[in-house]
């Protein structure tokens, strides 16, 4: 972390965790790159009981700086608010999530996986954030019971996820291929980033690893362990633009991604050890 990132981090930590009811502040990956880097980000998680302060209020607290601040509510309170700013130049978001919700979603995770069918749609990063996210500021260790389930979820748990996001990679297999016979460009690139994307979550969860941000995706999945043959070099060939590739042949690519990756099997979910994606 840089030293003016540093700086920011403490000084935000420090308002917020005086606040009753907070229970862990924990700081994202993007704020770790140097702050001109584009896709730096001062993002920081913060988890809470109860209410917390007002709009007005916490920009108040945030400090007199500020610009272009905005907040988000989400669908409810229980669902929590996002606080949007910059300092200076530097981009930061602030998200504030309910201890009770981040605690029934990984229930569904852990005990209640009959309801498992209204996660899989937005899949794991909520837990990548929260197994791996620098703890800034901790009350009562609850993130480390939070760190310790997750560690722990089931094979059960993983094939379920596995299974539903090889569905969606080969529906969007599909769709790719009809693209590609009609030479309907928008749907074409549509299909190949739903397809490709969807062949990353099924790996992450072959290798019993919680998927990270969009941005991470390629540098992450080329670290799994458990990778079809060949799989690398498809994977970068199908992300190069390239001219010269025909609609069919990139089609045919894809297959080939796809194949690999239904080939490793169900198996593979039991011969990973039990853990989160890399950071």
């Amino acid at each position: 972390m840089k030293y003016k990132t540093k700086l920011l981090v403490d000084r935000f930590a420090s308002v917020i965790s005086e606040w009753p009811g907070i229970e862990c502040v924990s700081l994202n990956e993007a704020a770790l790159p140097d702050t001109l880097d584009p896709y730096f980000a001062l993002i920081m998680d913060i988890y809470y009981n109860g209410e917390i302060p007002s709009p007005e209020e916490r920009q108040k607290f945030y400090g007199d700086d500020l610009a272009a601040f905005e907040t988000t509510e989400k669908s409810n309170k229980t669902q929590g608010y996002k606080d949007r700013f910059l300092v200076g130049d530097i981009p930061i978001r602030l998200e504030y999530k309910p201890v009770k919700m981040a605690e029934d979603l990984l229930d569904i995770a852990d005990k209640k996986m009959e309801s498992l069918w209204l996660i899989k749609d937005s899949g794991t990063y909520g837990f990548y954030r929260l197994a791996h996210g620098e703890i800034i500021f901790s009350r009562n260790k609850w993130i480390d019971g939070i760190r310790k389930r997750l560690g722990s979820l089931s094979k059960d748990f993983w094939r379920i996820m596995r299974n539903a996001h090889e569905s969606k990679m080969e529906h969007f297999l599909v769709d790719l291929g009809a693209a590609a016979m009609h030479e309907d460009d928008f749907f074409y690139h549509i299909s190949g980033a739903g397809f490709i994307k969807n062949a990353c979550l099924t790996l992450f969860c072959i290798n019993r690893r919680f998927e990270p941000s969009h941005k991470a995706y390629y540098k992450q999945v080329l670290e799994l362990k458990e990778l079809p043959d060949s799989f690398r070099g498809y994977f970068e060939t199908f992300l190069k633009p390239d001219p010269g590739m025909t609609m069919e042949r990139k089609f045919s690519l894809a297959q080939k991604i796809a194949q690999g990756i239904i080939s490793l099997g169900i198996i593979s979910l039991g011969t990973v050890a039990p853990g989160t994606a890399s950071s």
